[in-house]
C-alpha cells in the first residue's frame, strides 16, 4: 500500500513540494493541521479528487482536454462547478467538471451527493459497529475531522447495515462450555 508502479510514494514526491505543503498547512501557532478545512490532507484529497474527476470526464467524452477530437463532437467540456464534499479528512471544496450536454455523471462524487463515494460511509458504519450512538458519531466526526453530518444522514448510513447487525446479534451460539464469572 502507498506504492505506485512498485515505487514507494515518498520517492515520487519532491522534497520542495513536501516543504511547500507543510508550510501551507501550519496554523497561526505554527502547528500542523492534518485534517479539516484547509489542511494538508484536505489539500491533497482535493488535488486527487479533481484529477480523478477530470479523468472520468475524459473517459466519458472519449477525448482528452484540448484534443482536436473534441471539435464538433456534439459534446465538450463546459467548465466546472464548485462543490464542498465531506471526506474522511473533513470538508473539501472541489471543482467538479461539466459537459455541455449535461450527460456526465461522476462516479467518485455523484451529482447531488455531499460525500465522496465510499470512505465516510465506511467510517460511520465502523463507528456504529463499535457501539457508538448516532449522536456520538456526529460529535466524533465534528471534533476529529471537522465534518458536519446530520443525525438523519448518519442514521441513513447505519440503516444500510442494520439488517446485517440484527442477523449477527441473533445468530445461534455454538453449544459448548462457557466461563461464568461473578464479581462482587
Amino acid at each position: 500500500m502507498g506504492e505506485v508502479s512498485g515505487r514507494p510514494l515518498r520517492e515520487l514526491i519532491d522534497d520542495r513540494l513536501l516543504d511547500e505543503l507543510l508550510a501551507r498547512s501550519r496554523d497561526e501557532a505554527g502547528g500542523l493541521r492534518l485534517t479539516g478545512e484547509g489542511s494538508l490532507l484536505g489539500e491533497l484529497v482535493k488535488a486527487v479528487l479533481e484529477r480523478a474527476l477530470e479523468a472520468e470526464l475524459t473517459a466519458h467524452l472519449g477525448y482528452g482536454r484540448h484534443s482536436a477530437d473534441g471539435r464538433n463532437s456534439g459534446n465538450s467540456r463546459n467548465g466546472a462547478i464548485r462543490k464542498t464534499v465531506q471526506t474522511g479528512v473533513g470538508p473539501v471544496q472541489i471543482a467538479v467538471p461539466r459537459d455541455r450536454a449535461g450527460s456526465f455523471e461522476p462516479v467518485l462524487v455523484p451529482k447531488r451527493a455531499g460525500r465522496v463515494a465510499g470512505g465516510l460511509d465506511d467510517m460511520v458504519i465502523s463507528l456504529y459497529a463499535h457501539g457508538m450512538t448516532v449522536r456520538d458519531i456526529v460529535h466524533h466526526l465534528r471534533q476529529v475531522y471537522g465534518t458536519e453530518l446530520s443525525a438523519e444522514t448518519v442514521s441513513r448510513i447505519t440503516d444500510q447495515v442494520l439488517e446485517e447487525v440484527k442477523a449477527w446479534q441473533a445468530r445461534p451460539l455454538e453449544a459448548g462450555r462457557f466461563l461464568l464469572m461473578i464479581a462482587n
